[in-house]
């Protein structure tokens, strides 16, 4: 009986407990809700809010009984009234609160989050620092624009743009988007240029900025403002003619945000906004969400809605379907809901929030682990979350507003990067395509163009580029002002304007003088003058020298230069070839040739007449070799007999009289002349002499120097013209002049085509160019060298080059003092022409006589062999044997054979 009691007893207790336990699941789950109801956003996001609880409540499968309440506060998107609203929901023991709309209100709500240990889901929230450790029980139910920067970077990089001018609202989410926006534009080494626009701009304050942005030059805009005021933005460029041909605007989502929300498409906007290209957070497509465009497409119907469904509806939609799911995941594990004074609020005095009686919610960090375990298909697709507390993002939709409608001409997602393929359908292949083929369907741009503007306008009629041109003292060849003039000439002049029409542009520009035409300007400083912004550009013989292009862009050089040392020529070089030198390699080649030439026709015109010429073989060929030789020095002792040979001797003699007299003087010339005493043979000579050094006024050869050798200030002299040039050299060291002068190549060429006393000693010890400077990231200085480039190949750089320093010869190298007083083939060729028509004419006046005995003496012959067995046929080679047996023989005994055959002996009868 006790024991039926006991079991009776405890049968009842387990009954009581689980009826207990069962009792402690609420009826009711309040959530917070902040955002601002009177915009956009928060239009669309009402209704969808209010269709998810619907939905959920109407379910039995989620929260099992438990009704969803959500309490709606608008913080009218301001920081003030956003963290007071807080606090009167938290006054409503909420487990989660929903929002904010506003990323400013984010900061300040987040913080209040963390100290209440309360969940903050933001469906519209994107700014990226709100990832933030900082930030702990922040979660992100929509894309950061983290994403977002990255799509439009790689929008911006896939059509070329190098620069461009980002308009946003000065708060956090317009500063920390368009930070991202720089992050992201920086790997890609294209430039941003950052226009602010304070929250709640006025009309005026808008166009001012807008007329302003027209002088930086980047015709490429991205819009990063709110969509409660974007459309202002655009419609006013529109106002200034800033949606023309040749301008680019590029929008965040916000556009597609507000025309998606409009409840009929404007046709009359979008044609103001004709060529706008955008971004839309991208969401696949699916039966659920097709269901609930139509049945938001219902409502419109019925009037129960007057705009359109947006993004962020779809997102606002998911994420009461998220906070649910996470509430019924706690329930089922936890079976209780509590709430508990906090001690950070206890024992605060606020008259009317009443801060002491508020409860928070105690499981607040196990509901927040839960969220982030989420993983469903909503309408916006997969909801899960990263380790940031982000949703993981689907991509974005790149749409452009053409033809009065709206086109997606392709998809960005962080895996694929730009295409015309859907990122779901993507995520299906395998990953090794990802940004290889990055394509987007065609544009249609402003001024309704279907070619890529090219982004920007480097100057205009208004405001042409300005460009310093030093206006030079010495060498003007290069660059200076016309006297009385504005216009300016020279070789680097001439260079610019070549270039310029091989771009594809106009570039309405105007010349500054840099200098005052009295003494050379510094060059360092024109530079810094372009790379401050005080010039556009700088053109002129400017050297492209490391410490100036750290500052500013530069062309492809289109002069080569470096720095060389000229000095006075030291010619007087002991060498035992130095005889040799007084004639050229071709004209000791020449005269050599005309030796053996001479020996060799001498000696056929007397060898039959003359016994000097005859005997044995050997003795003939050194008579032929020695004859004309000898007669170089009077010691020949065989002589001419014959009338043609003393003709071609009278000849030869007098050209050797000529070459010999010339040759003596070039000799002397080179062994006596004057000699300027200068040891520099190159750099090392030169540093280690200690003696003064020269180099030009505006060069950079004394920093250099300075910098490079540790060549004191002291032992520098600066010089601003060549005859200072001269004068100093011809001084030398020792009275008041210098051992040398530094310059650049072009200059020193330029001066010593006028000298003949002075020449490069050593190598080029440096190696750069010239270049036109442009400000850094300037577009034109891609495009100018390219040009400069062209003039270069089409060989157009070289006739300019010709044009002003070939005047008077191109080419001249800077040999020793000796070479110019060698003797070139080109001041006889008329005296060996002479000796040479002469001799062969000689020959061929002895050959004709000879062939004219020959066939006399052949005739004779014929006639006597008639009467003989002997064949009259005989073979050419024979012929020729005999012709040369004929020449051989003495010219008495063949005229003694002749006059035999002529006059026969009488027969005896």
């Amino acid at each position: 009986m006790g024991t039926a009691l006991l079991v009776l007893r405890f049968i009842l207790m387990w009954v009581l407990f689980s009826d207990c336990v069962y009792c402690r699941r609420p009826a009711l789950v309040n959530v917070g809700v902040l955002f601002g109801h009177d915009s956009v956003i928060g239009r669309t996001a009402k209704v969808a809010m209010e269709a998810a609880v619907a939905d959920i409540n109407a379910d039995p499968r989620i929260l099992n009984g438990t009704r969803l309440n959500l309490i709606m506060k608008d913080t009218s998107c301001n920081v003030f009234l956003g963290s007071v609203e807080a606090f009167r929901v938290l006054e409503k023991e909420v487990v989660a609160i929903i929002g904010p709309q506003s990323s400013g209100v984010a900061h300040l709500i987040s913080m209040i989050a963390n100290g209440v240990q309360v969940p903050l889901v933001s469906f519209v929230a994107t700014d990226p620092t709100l990832s933030a450790l900082q930030f702990p029980f922040f979660v992100r139910t929509t894309q950061s624009d983290s994403y977002q920067m990255a799509a439009m970077a790689d929008l911006i990089d896939y059509y070329g743009w190098r620069e461009v001018i980002a308009i946003f609202v000065d708060d956090d989410y317009g500063r920390n988007g368009i930070s991202t926006l720089d992050d992201e534009l920086a790997k890609k080494m294209t430039k941003i240029y950052k226009l602010a626009l304070p929250t709640g701009a006025s009309v005026s304050r808008i166009t001012e900025l807008l007329s302003n942005s027209k002088f930086i030059g980047p015709r490429v805009y991205v819009v990063h403002v709110n969509p409660d005021s974007g459309l202002t933005v655009l419609s006013l460029a529109q106002e200034l003619e800033m949606m023309t041909s040749g301008y680019v605007w590029l929008a965040t989502d916000w556009l597609s945000t507000t025309l998606d929300s409009l409840p009929l498409i404007n046709q009359t906007s979008l044609r103001n906004f004709q060529g706008v290209v955008g971004l839309r957070q991208h969401t696949p497509p699916s039966l659920q969400k097709k269901a609930f465009v139509s049945r938001w497409r219902d409502l419109h119907q019925k009037g129960l809605v007057s705009y359109g469904l947006n993004t962020y509806g779809l997102y606002a939609y998911d994420t009461v379907w998220a906070v649910a799911q996470s509430i019924d995941g706690y329930l089922n594990e936890y079976q209780n809901i509590t709430f508990s004074f906090n001690k950070n609020l206890h024992g605060n005095k606020a008259t009317k929030l009443q801060l002491e009686n508020i409860k928070t919610f105690d499981g607040g960090t196990l509901l927040l682990r839960k969220l982030l375990q989420m993983n469903f298909s909503g309408l916006t697709g997969s909801v899960r979350f990263d380790s940031d507390r982000n949703l993981i993002g689907g991509g974005y939709d790149i749409i452009n507003i053409a033809q009065i409608a709206i086109h997606t001409i392709g998809y960005w997602s962080n895996y694929s990067g730009l295409s015309v393929v859907t990122p779901e359908t993507l995520n299906r292949k395998p990953h090794s395509s990802s940004h290889l083929d990055q394509k987007l369907n065609s544009v249609t741009w402003p001024g309704k163009k279907a070619e890529k503007p090219r982004g920007w306008v480097i100057a205009d009629i208004e405001r042409p580029l300005r460009i310093g041109v030093p206006y030079r003292a010495s060498f003007v060849e290069f660059a200076t002002e016309k006297h009385g003039t504005k216009d300016f000439e020279g070789f680097c002049i001439d260079v610019f304007f070549a270039a310029r029409k091989l771009v594809a542009y106009d570039i309405p520009f105007m010349f500054m003088p840099f200098g005052d035409g009295q003494s050379n300007p510094n060059y360092d400083e024109l530079v810094r003058m372009v790379a401050t912004g005080v010039l556009d550009a700088a053109v002129g013989d400017i050297a492209i020298v490391t410490n100036r292009t750290k500052i500013a862009d530069f062309t492809q050089p289109y002069a080569a230069t470096g720095l060389v040392i000229v000095a006075p020529i030291n010619n007087r070089k002991s060498s035992a070839w130095v005889f040799l030198k007084p004639f050229t390699v071709e004209m000791w080649c020449v005269t050599a040739t005309f030796f053996v030439l001479i020996g060799v026709v001498i000696w056929i015109l007397e060898h039959r007449i003359n016994d000097d010429f005859r005997g044995p073989p050997r003795r003939q060929l050194i008579t032929v070799f020695l004859f004309s030789f000898s007669t170089l020095f009077k010691t020949n002792q065989e002589d001419t007999i014959s009338a043609l040979g003393r003709m071609v001797m009278v000849v030869w003699l007098f050209l050797l009289m000529v070459i010999t007299s010339s040759y003596t003087a070039s000799l002397t010339s080179i062994l006596t002349i004057q000699q300027l005493s200068s040891p520099i043979t190159g750099l090392d000579s030169l540093i280690t002499s200690r003696w003064p050094i020269g180099y030009q006024v505006g060069s950079f050869a004394p920093s250099y120097l300075t910098d490079n050798f540790n060549i004191p200030q002291s032992r520098l002299v600066s010089l601003g013209s060549p005859e200072e040039y001269e004068e100093a050299l011809r001084l030398g060291p020792g009275n008041g002049g210098v051992a040398a002068i530094i310059d650049e190549l072009p200059y020193v060429e330029l001066f010593l085509s006028k000298q003949t006393d002075f020449g490069i000693v050593g190598q080029m010890f440096t190696k750069n160019g010239w270049g036109f400077a442009f400000q850094r990231d300037s577009p034109l200085a891609v495009d100018m060298s390219t040009a400069i480039l062209e003039l270069s190949e089409n060989g157009e750089l070289q006739k300019i080059h010709d044009k002003w320093f070939c005047k008077m010869g191109c080419g001249i190298e800077r040999r020793p003092q000796s070479d110019t007083n060698q003797l070139h083939l080109s001041s006889f060729w008329a005296l060996y022409l002479l000796s040479g028509v002469v001799t062969l004419g000689a020959l061929l006046v002895f050959l004709v006589r000879m062939v004219r005995q020959f066939v006399r003496y052949k005739r004779k012959q014929r006639d006597l062999s008639s009467v003989s067995s002997e064949s009259a046929n005989t073979h050419c080679s024979q012929v020729i044997y005999n012709f040369f047996d004929f020449i051989d023989e003495k010219e008495e005994a063949i005229k003694k054979m002749l006059k035999q055959r002529d006059n026969p002996a009488p027969q005896e009868s």
